[in-house]
C-alpha cells in the first residue's frame, strides 16, 4: 500500500505534532507500507520526505498555495491513501493533530487569567486570517458527506467535531494517539543528571525528595500558573515529604519565576529550560503533571506513562482516555481547581501511592495501549476499509 502523509512543516524541533508524524511514518514503513511525507516546508535528509515549497523551514505557506502544489504533486504520483493533518477536502483521511480549530480557539482564550482577557481573546480570535481560513475549511469537511474520514486522536477530539460542526458519528473514527517507546535508559547519565538536580536544589544525598515534572512549550496554555498556586498549597500541607517541581520547556519563564517568588516557593522549583531528549526525562522524576487548559492528546503524558510514572492532568487532555483516575494517576476536571490539583499532588507525596500507580500502569499494560505501533496498526485497518469502499464505488 502506498500512502502520502501530508503535513505543513516537517521539522521535529517545532513540537510534538511534527515529531508524532515522523514517528508515524517510520512505524507505517516498518509495518510494510510505502510512505511518503509531503510537507509544505521543512528540512530533512530522509528519502521518505518531500518538501513542496522552496521557502525556509521556519516559513509558513498559505493553505491555498499548499493545496495547489499538493494537487500538482498528487497528479504526478499515485497514492492509495492520502492522509492529511490539514483540512483538505480531496484527501482520504483528515487527522487534526491539534484537535478542532474551534475548540482550540475557545480553550486558548480560557487559559488567560482575567475574564477581560478571556473575552478579548474570544472576540478577536477571527482577526487571525490564517486560523479563520483553516476553521472554515474544517467546517466544509464536516458538511461534505463525501469528505474524508475524520480521525480523532481521542474521545475528547471526537466530541469537539460533533459539538462544533455537527459531524456525524459515521464520519469520525477514534484512533488514540501513540508514542514511540523509550529505548534503554543510560543509568550513568541519569544518575549524573539526578546528582546535578540535587546540587542545584541544594539537597543532600540522603534526602528523599518527590520530583513533580511539568513539560510544555506554552506555559500559559498548559496551566503552569495554577500549578504554581497548587504547589504552594502542597508545600503548606506536607510535613514529612519534600516535594519539588521541575519545569521544562522553551517558553519564557520570567513571569513564572516572579510568581514563584511571590508565592514563596522558589527554593523548591527548578526551571530546566529546553531539553532535547525530553521523552527520556520522566525517568528521573516521580510524577508527571500537566494541568492543561487544552491538549488533544498530550505526548508528554503518554511518554511519562511509557516510563511507568503516575500522571496528573485534566479532562481537557485527550490523554486522559488512557488513565483510570485514582489508579494510574489523577484527573482534574478543570485546571483552575487549584485545591483539587494540590490534593492530587499531595496524594503522590506518599511514595507508596507512587509505587502502586506505577505497578498498575505495568499490570494494565498501558505501554501497549499508548504505542505508536498500535496507532499505526489501527490506521492501516482504516486504510484497508477505505480502499475496499473505493473498489465498491
Amino acid at each position: 500500500m502506498k500512502v502520502a502523509l501530508v503535513i505543513e512543516r516537517a521539522d521535529v524541533a517545532l513540537g510534538g505534532a511534527e515529531r508524532s508524524i515522523l514517528e508515524l511514518v517510520q512505524a507505517l514503513y516498518e509495518l510494510g507500507l510505502q510512505v511518503k511525507l509531503l510537507a509544505a516546508t521543512g528540512t530533512t535528509n530522509s528519502q521518505n520526505v518531500y518538501i513542496l515549497s522552496q521557502a525556509g523551514p521556519a516559513k509558513r505557506t498559505s493553505l491555498s498555495n499548499f493545496s495547489r502544489k499538493l494537487r500538482e504533486k498528487l497528479s504526478q504520483d499515485h497514492y492509495d491513501i492520502i492522509h492529511s493533518v490539514l483540512p483538505f477536502e480531496f484527501v482520504d483521511v483528515y487527522q487534526p493533530r491539534g484537535g478542532s480549530f474551534a475548540e482550540a480557539i475557545i480553550r486558548n482564550a480560557e487559559s488567560y487569567e482575567t475574564s477581560l482577557c478571556r473575552s478579548y481573546k474570544r472576540i478577536t480570535a477571527f482577526a487571525n486570517l490564517r486560523r479563520t481560513i483553516l476553521l472554515r475549511a474544517e467546517k466544509r469537511i464536516c458538511k461534505n458527506s463525501n469528505g474524508p474520514v475524520i480521525v480523532a486522536l481521542s474521545k475528547y477530539v471526537a466530541e469537539q467535531f460533533k459539538k462544533h460542526y455537527d459531524a456525524s458519528d459515521e464520519r469520525i473514527v477514534v484512533i488514540p494517539n501513540g508514542v514511540k517507546m523509550p529505548g534503554p535508559i543510560d543509568q550513568n547519565y541519569m544518575s549524573k543528571l539526578r546528582s546535578q538536580l540535587f546540587e542545584q536544589l541544594q539537597l543532600k544525598e540522603t534526602a528523599r525528595p518527590v520530583f513533580f515534572l511539568f513539560v510544555a512549550n506554552n506555559f500559559r496554555l498548559k496551566g503552569l500558573a495554577p500549578l504554581l498556586a497548587a504547589f504552594q498549597l502542597l508545600t503548606e500541607r506536607t510535613s514529612s515529604a519534600q516535594p519539588y517541581l521541575l519545569i521544562a520547556g522553551r517558553d519564557k519563564s520570567g513571569k513564572y519565576r516572579k510568581l514563584a517568588a511571590r508565592l514563596g516557593i522558589s527554593r523548591r522549583i527548578l526551571f530546566l529550560g529546553h531539553i532535547k531528549l525530553i521523552q527520556n526525562f520522566p525517568a528521573i522524576a516521580d510524577v508527571a503533571v500537566l494541568p492543561t487548559f487544552y491538549d488533544p492528546c498530550s505526548r508528554y503524558i503518554l511518554e511519562a506513562i511509557a516510563t511507568d510514572k503516575p500522571v496528573i492532568t485534566t479532562r481537557f487532555n485527550g490523554a486522559a482516555d488512557f488513565i483510570t483516575d485514582g489508579r494510574h494517576g489523577k484527573i482534574i476536571d478543570n485546571p483552575r481547581q487549584v485545591d483539587a490539583l494540590a490534593e492530587a499532588m499531595t496524594h503522590f507525596t506518599n511514595t507508596t501511592n507512587i509505587q502502586n500507580a506505577s505497578r498498575a500502569i505495568i499490570d494494565d499494560k498501558l505501554k501497549e495501549k499508548i504505542s505508536i505501533n498500535r496507532h499505526a496498526e489501527q490506521l492501516i485497518d482504516l486504510y484497508e476499509t477505505i480502499l475496499k469502499n473505493k473498489v465498491k464505488q
